[in-house]
């Protein structure tokens, strides 16, 4: 499958059926999906997948697969997706890797690449990501990624409300790092 994206050290491609086994690495392990309260369902990563084949379809774009070029596997899933915030649709820029895979730069490297797929070939004008308000992680990748609280929802899932964090960053916003 030919890359969308490629980075320094991953390749972002179409997630097929055959990735079922490397999306059950990341979607089953509790600790990954803490902030969603549970592991999924080998019937929740079908239809997960199932989800993202259809936005591929639908909307040119979705959650990838992250591919590490060093050993060619499959370590996360990162893409851009339509997501509902406070009435309003925006486009997300969302992320989700294996346990081992964490603390590496993979993320932020993959993250950052999305964004500036989002402004330089979709054209949007603003990217968010909307992040539980107690993952901290997700939340820091946003903050590397550019992006700032601009505001908070409660999505309910699961049976519960869970509180987020909207980040965004809009095209041709320079940020500093201190």
């Amino acid at each position: 499958m030919k890359a969308i994206l490629e980075t320094q050290r991953l390749s972002l491609r179409e997630m097929t059926k055959d990735d079922f086994p490397a999306l059950c690495k990341i979607l089953q392990d509790a600790e990954v999906m803490y902030a969603y309260e549970h592991a999924f369902s080998d019937e929740e990563v079908v239809a997960w997948l199932d989800k993202n084949l259809t936005r591929y379809e639908k909307d040119g774009f979705g959650l990838w697969a992250v591919v590490l070029k060093e050993t060619g596997e499959m370590i996360g899933q990162c893409g851009l997706t339509l997501q509902n915030a406070d009435d309003k649709e925006v486009l997300e820029v969302g992320y989700l890797f294996q346990k081992a895979f964490w603390h590496k730069g993979y993320a932020t490297e993959a993250a950052i690449a999305c964004k500036n797929y989002a402004f330089q070939v979709l054209g949007a004008k603003e990217v968010y990501s909307i992040i539980r308000d107690n993952n901290l992680a997700s939340q820091n990748v946003a903050k590397r990624n550019g992006m700032k609280v601009c505001g908070q929802i409660v999505k309910h899932y699961y049976n519960m409300d869970m509180p987020h964090l909207l980040f965004k960053t809009e095209k041709n916003c320079i940020t500093i790092d201190n």
